[in-house]
């Protein structure tokens, strides 16, 4: 058949492999050598939660208009998987090109695409390749068939393999003698897929960076002073400490000791419990864990409320309930981290969407966790915080540490009495001391059963209630506090989307999708909890609201509806969760579903 034009720095490759066969390593030197040549580019990584042998996938987006949700469709398909060939075939554009191993049991069977079978046994073997090593090799194959077909140069390539390989020559050299030759190779056969997508050198990523959101959070806990972390393993959220341990030597002087104390807990209970401890000692403290530990923290993070002491804990978000899909992307935690505890507990919950605000909220919690002397959660998710994005290099925090109302002995040497949970300022903080603070007065028992203002156990109503009220006051002190919803407001839009978190992407991309239909919209993205002001004046301010979200319940519209009762019936629900990112058509035809539901049946301006 005949192929249309080229196109350049606009589609997708997905490479379809087997678990444990090294080609994350393949793909990540063909995502940084596109981005080396100034191409924004993005990447999804859909692996097994196996150590090796199942099927695995990353779909890479190239996209000079700066797109970075997951496609929906690829251009091109790395296909060396066989036991998944065929229906990753399917999902191939008509056009596109299928690159497929000579030597395999599988063969593409599909009349309006471009095959491209490459010679992976000859390759290795001509380039010296040993057969313990070739499994691994074998991936760089389709590297350097692929820098053929798209045009990618041999200066990106060396610079993406060295570092990846940084520090092991005899690996660089290796890897790109295989890539050399399957170029090679590629640029001398003959095949209409030469020329069908190319890339072309731009200068758009040339201040920006390539990190995952795991190691952007790390970054930003040691810069906002993180003393002590105690953690248990569980995906997604380990490539979170093992980032901590490898950037503490590299940021902070070891000269005079340790600066940071890392402990890998028995389980996420004591995880918990050793960072409220630390809180309560008067170290900056955090855990990290995913939705199981969260269920079983929730002891100690109730204890943390109510005795008052400052925490952080990232939740790195996967698929539940239970076990679930541990390496599958989702939003289903946000009701249970925000209310979770027993009994009337609500928490303050940073929601980061973007690598910035990984780094950012890293340090913010901290701040927030001391000063309101309580729990802060942070809500990632797998594809934000396990996938590689651009982003704009971090800045160096120029505030310094936001301790809140810590007395020390000279404070206390002014007082005639002193009462831990005093609301003397009305906004519900009182006022606390750390251990080995010398003053009389400074001694203190945090407790989670009932007390009074002075720290007292009481069982009396009034205590009780009084305390709650106070707590209550807190709460509304965090309201000002958190951060705020980023909203891209369109001056003649009567219809806004709401999301948070990781779902940005599809929802801006959507947003052109839509305006091509005729329907302009505003956009919402939600920063925290609690929610503040300006998301009851955005629901406000549009007839229709739609809440895009990955979870089954509608979580977030939940709580909009609670916050704003009196616009709840104009907020309609795409709440969707089947363990992929979403795609931007996906959301613009849910949407529209959504709308036709709330009988919007024409375009609105």
């Amino acid at each position: 058949m005949q192929f249309s034009q080229s196109t350049v720095n606009e589609f997708a490759i997905t490479a379809a492999t087997i678990n444990g066969s090294g080609s994350q390593t393949a793909n990540m030197v063909l995502m940084r050598a596109i981005f080396l040549m100034g191409i924004p580019v993005s990447g999804k990584n859909l692996f097994p939660s196996n150590i090796q042998g199942e099927p695995t996938w990353y779909t890479l987006r190239v996209s000079q208009a700066g797109y970075t949700a997951r496609p929906a469709q690829s251009q091109l398909l790395v296909a060396f998987n066989p036991r998944t060939a065929n229906d990753d075939l399917a999902n191939l554009v008509t056009g596109g090109i299928c690159l497929y191993p000579a030597d395999g049991p599988w063969q593409p069977q599909r009349s309006d695409i471009i095959p491209v079978a490459l010679p992976v046994r000859q390759l290795l073997e001509q380039t010296g390749v040993s057969q313990r090593l070739r499994t691994y090799a074998a991936n760089m194959v389709y590297v350097g068939a692929l820098a053929a077909l798209l045009g990618i140069t041999d200066t990106a390539l060396v610079k993406a393999v060295q570092h990846q390989f940084r520090g092991k020559a005899t690996t660089v050299e290796l890897n790109l003698a295989v890539i050399r030759a399957a170029k090679e190779w590629m640029s001398n056969t003959d095949t209409p897929a030469h020329g069908r997508f190319r890339v072309e050198p731009l200068a758009a990523t040339t201040d920006l960076m390539l990190i995952d959101g795991n190691t952007a959070a790390a970054i930003g806990a040691i810069t906002g002073g993180v003393g002590v972390v105690a953690w248990y393993p569980i995906t997604p959220s380990t490539s979170l400490i093992e980032s901590l341990e490898s950037y503490l030597p590299r940021l902070r002087d070891h000269n005079q000791g340790a600066t940071c104390a890392i402990v890998q807990a028995e389980d996420e209970i004591a995880a918990l419990g050793i960072v409220i401890g630390a809180g309560w000692a008067g170290a900056r403290a955090m855990t990290a864990t995913s939705g199981p530990g969260i269920s079983l923290m929730t002891e100690f993070a109730g204890l943390g409320f109510f005795a008052e002491i400052p925490a952080v804990i990232w939740d790195v978000q996967r698929v539940g309930p239970s076990t679930g899909l541990p390496t599958r992307t989702a939003q289903g935690d946000l009701l249970s981290v925000y209310y979770l505890g027993h009994g009337d507990t609500r928490h303050v919950v940073l929601l980061p969407g973007t690598m910035e605000e990984c780094y950012s909220d890293a340090q913010q919690a901290f701040d927030l966790a001391e000063y309101l002397q309580t729990p802060v959660f942070v809500l990632s998710d797998l594809d934000l915080g396990m996938n590689i994005w651009m982003s704009r290099p971090f800045t160096y925090p120029e505030q310094p540490l936001q301790r809140g109302k810590v007395l020390s002995a000279e404070d206390l040497a002014k007082l005639t009495t002193y009462a831990r949970f005093a609301d003397v300022d009305g906004d519900g903080i009182g006022y606390r001391t750390l251990p080995g603070n010398p003053h009389p007065l400074a001694a203190t028992l945090s407790r989670g059963t009932g007390h009074n203002e002075r720290n007292v156990y009481s069982e009396r109503p009034e205590d009780w209630q009084r305390n709650m009220a106070r707590l209550w006051r807190k709460h509304e002190t965090a309201r000002r506090l958190v951060p705020r919803p980023v909203i891209d407001a369109h001056p003649e839009a009567t219809i806004g989307l709401i999301g948070f978190g990781s779902t940005a992407p599809a929802i801006a991309e959507a947003r052109d999708l839509l305006a091509a239909t005729g329907i302009v919209t505003s956009s919402m993205r939600v920063r925290a909890l609690p929610l503040g002001p300006e998301v009851t004046d955005f629901i406000a301010r549009h007839r229709y609201c739609v809440v895009i979200e990955q979870n089954h319940d509608g979580q977030l519209r939940q709580l909009l509806q609670l916050h704003c009762p009196a616009y709840a019936t104009r907020l309609g629900s795409v709440a969707w969760c089947d363990g992929l990112p979403l795609t931007a058509p996906f959301v613009r035809d849910q949407v529209l579903h959504v709308l036709e539901q709330m009988h919007v049946t024409t375009p609105i301006m």
